[in-house]
């Protein structure tokens, strides 16, 4: 395992200090994989990862257990965490069932969405045009985009089922589809633009064509 070394801030001491090392170590973890420090079908080394973490393996192993939950990392045999590994049949399934699920939350969030929200999540969207790579900045764009209709469609279990799915999309995305950060941002806007003028419809149909863009460009790129 790549030795990490990421820097965490103090966490305070009675306690919530066990509670906020584990949050701590959640995001540190969380991270890793999505700079593909920690890279799918990787052993997470617990007492490697504690010790660069500076904390003991009670917090870390808490952290990971909640990245288990969210199917970032998966418990192998050996009572050991490895992280998830996503191939391209599995990506491209679950693909499909967001190309089901998400056009139809944004139909419904359509008009429900407050107005200032909307406009600043364009606004990270227009910032990306140009980038070549993906960054944290795009993956937080992304995620304010698919989340913004999805936590306003009204459908708590419709916004579960997409999470997770996301968290299966993100993951291959990460390993092999760097690269793809201009399109994106260009069917984003398209999306926010349907969404700011309330166009069920249009918003509808500006989600399905940016996942099936998507979905070419993989078949396309991806061997």
């Amino acid at each position: 395992m790549t030795d990490p070394r990421p820097d965490l801030p103090d966490a305070p001491e009675g306690p919530a200090a066990s509670l906020n090392l584990s949050g701590l170590a959640y995001r540190a973890v969380a991270d890793m994989i999505r700079d593909r420090r920690l890279k799918g079908g990787e052993v997470v080394v617990e007492q490697r990862l504690a010790e660069a973490l500076g904390i003991s393996r009670t917090p870390l192993r808490e952290a990971l257990q909640r990245l288990e939950g969210e199917g970032l990392v998966l418990k192998a045999a050996n009572r050991s965490f490895v992280v998830r590994q996503v191939g391209l049949a599995e990506y491209l399934h679950s693909l499909k069932v967001r190309e089901i699920l998400e056009p139809e939350a944004a139909a419904l969030a359509a008009g429900h969405i407050p107005a200032g929200r909307l406009h600043a999540v364009r606004a990270e969207a227009v910032e990306l045009q140009g980038a070549t790579t993906h960054t944290d900045a795009h993956w937080a764009s992304d995620d304010n985009v698919h989340r913004i209709y999805a936590e306003h469609c009204g459908n708590e279990v419709m916004a579960r089922l997409i999470e997770g799915l996301r968290t299966t999309t993100r993951l291959f995305e990460i390993a092999r589809l760097s690269d793809r950060v201009g399109p994106d941002s260009g069917e984003h806007i398209a999306i926010l633009d349907a969404l700011i003028e309330g166009d069920a419809k249009r918003a509808r149909r500006a989600v399905q064509a940016h996942l099936r863009s998507l979905a070419r460009f993989t078949l396309a790129t991806v061997s």
